[in-house]
């Protein structure tokens, strides 16, 4: 049975993200499932089990013995442990898709030091602003394929606390006893997929910005399923 794909968009943007890459993936006979992360700052931490319910909740229609394959895009890499240990399904790989990795044990930081040194001064009453607003208009362009869909995906942005950041997500035990992948996109995550690599996962490189998945989604979904392949 092929699993089904699971794509969890980072919750610093939205799974508008996601949608080219499940056109793609639904249109190719592939089954999928993409989980909205947007809600997930609303209230006081921890964030992560709100993440974990997310997904959960867009699993009920999917029969509990049928396998998924999680695939998280940039700091949602963290969250796919206790994703793949709050599931019923059976879950038969995971890919990290210009991510951040959790760690092989104990848990993960959300956000480096030097990270959060950056966005402490951006934070009013304790909320930032949209993840596109960090940066300036050079860094941000470059990511979009065009204008509608980059007003589509910048729109859709949640404000997250800062707090969110300040997170540390649980790593479950053995949580990497199953296959990992990772596929790059650029700097400067080459240096995880490098990490990824040392972890013995298999790694494969689609050249682009941090948001590529929406400038070639069918690139990204035919390394999906090449990766998601055991064999």
């Amino acid at each position: 049975m092929q699993p089904v794909f699971v794509l969890v968009h980072s919750p610093s943007v939205g799974p508008s993200t996601w949608h080219p890459v499940a056109e793609h993936l639904t249109a190719a006979g592939h089954r999928v499932r993409v989980p909205s992360l947007l809600h997930i700052g609303d209230g006081a931490p921890p964030f992560w089990p709100r993440v974990v319910d997310a997904v959960r909740d867009e699993l009920r229609q999917v029969p509990a013995g049928s396998p998924v394959t999680l695939v998280g895009h940039s700091n949602a890499g963290l969250f796919l442990p206790v994703i793949r240990a709050g599931l019923d399904h059976p879950v038969t790989g995971s890919v990290f898709v210009d991510a951040a990795l959790p760690a092989r044990r104990g848990p993960t930081p959300v956000a480096a030091p030097e990270l959060l040194e950056f966005l402490r001064p951006m934070a009013a009453n304790g909320r930032l602003p949209r993840w596109t607003d960090w940066w300036d208009e050079a860094d941000v362009a470059p990511m979009f394929p065009g204008p509608v869909l980059r007003r589509t995906v910048v729109e859709e942005q949640p404000t997250l606390p800062l707090s969110y950041y300040e997170q540390r997500i649980p790593v479950p035990d053995g949580w990497d006893g199953h296959p990992c992948s990772y596929l790059l996109f650029g700097p400067p995550y080459d240096g995880l997929a490098a990490e990824a690599r040392a972890r013995g996962w298999r790694v494969a490189h689609l050249p682009g910005e941090h948001l590529h998945q929406i400038v070639d989604p069918a690139g990204t979904a035919r390394h999906l399923v090449e990766l998601a392949d055991p064999t």
